[in-house]
């Protein structure tokens, strides 16, 4: 969220006041990768841009997740 704020200046200035910086795409898909996330997209909501991608690919990744077996009796 707030991809947006990658082309303001001012949020920039405000971070580099704090010492911060905005966190960068590479740096995101590598936290992805690192964590095991099955995949890594952006959007604003502010100006809707790539919003409707994350919705389509978490509910596409929510059911192609396999079913664990919770608990449960087994009788064989």
């Amino acid at each position: 969220n707030k991809k947006d704020l990658r082309q303001d200046e001012m949020t920039k200035r405000e971070l580099m006041k704090m010492k911060q910086e905005l966190v960068r795409s590479e740096y995101g898909r590598n936290m992805a990768d690192r964590i095991g996330a099955v995949g890594y997209l952006e959007c604003s909501a502010r100006t809707k841009e790539g919003v409707r991608e994350v919705f389509e690919f978490a509910t596409r990744a929510a059911l192609m997740r396999k079913r664990k077996r919770k608990g449960g009796c087994l009788i064989i």
